[in-house]
């Protein structure tokens, strides 16, 4: 199980991979986490929002976690698993988060309740019931996707929560974080990309992002240069990523990432599951450029 000291460096969220048809590509998803864990990272996230999680059946995260700890023992690098099991609906939330426990998940990832709008005592509600299960759990804010915003005071409210060990910021700036450490908090995870260094210049213990999918060891290389205290170096280091993590939240997550995996031909297929559909031909053209770029 993660404790609050665990709560640092990369950790990154994988994506599902389909087969055309959209059905669970298995062989893609092996082929994807046995280079992933080749990488320095801290851990790894299932079925969260870059995993298309409301799309993706308990049975099939099962199946993902089991192919995990396959591909963990077949590298020897057991890496702690953070799985997804927040819902809009408290009763689900706190079942799924009773067997991700069950699946031998270290933490769970639970998202502010979406689409209810509920009041903010009704999410901390949400969360102490989700805390009481048992497992670690890391708060997950994301009001563009959620519709609500919690305020500072919530999160702190939450994150005081016994079981409750971080939080995975995804609100859209740095405000937030620079609110919660005057507060004085339990650790943060950068969840905007775009605000990765800006957030470890505040203070924040690592991230968990999308975008570390693609060219991993130079995330790394910005957590450990700014853990260091070179701020500038990892400054510098972050500003040759903008380019890329602009393109990848250019349209909706997971998809542009999803079509670059398969281009670089670790997945088998860019599919998403529907609603989602594939990325623009524009956005495709912008990507080559950046694996040109990139190469070059």
């Amino acid at each position: 199980m993660l404790n609050e000291r665990d709560l640092k460096g990369i950790y990154v969220p994988v994506v599902t991979p389909f087969l055309p048809n959209a059905e669970l590509d298995l062989d893609s998803y092996r082929n994807y986490v046995e280079k992933l864990l080749e990488e320095d990272i801290q851990g790894l996230v299932i079925n969260g929002t870059t995993g298309e999680s409301p799309t993706v059946s308990w049975e099939e995260v099962v199946e993902l976690v089991t192919t995990t700890k396959e591909c963990m023992s077949a590298k020897r690098n057991p890496l702690p698993l953070v799985i997804g099991t927040g819902t809009n609906d408290t009763v689900s939330t706190v079942k799924r988060t009773e067997m991700a426990g069950v699946i031998g998940a270290d933490a769970v990832l639970v998202v502010t309740p979406y689409y209810s709008r509920p009041s903010q005592e009704g999410i901390l509600e949400h969360y102490r019931r989700a805390a009481q299960v048992g497992v670690p759990v890391i708060a997950y804010e994301v009001p563009s996707r959620t519709g609500v915003r919690l305020t500072a005071d919530t999160i702190k409210r939450i994150l005081d929560l016994d079981g409750v060990i971080g939080l995975k910021d995804s609100s859209g700036g740095t405000g937030l974080h620079s609110e919660l450490t005057r507060l004085g908090t339990k650790p943060v995870l950068c969840g905007e990309d775009l605000y990765f260094h800006a957030m470890l210049s505040q203070g924040a213990s690592g991230g968990i992002l999308a975008s570390a999918n693609v060219n991993t060891s130079a995330f790394i290389d910005v957590y450990r240069l700014a853990s260091q205290g070179n701020l500038a170096g990892a400054k510098q280091q972050f500003d040759l990523l903008v380019p890329l993590i602009r393109r990848l939240f250019q349209e909706s997550n997971p998809a542009p990432l999803k079509w670059l995996l398969a281009r670089q031909g670790i997945l088998s297929s860019d599919t998403v599951r529907l609603p989602m559909g594939p990325i623009t031909q524009a956005l495709q053209q912008e990507l080559e450029r950046t694996i040109r770029n990139s190469a070059e």
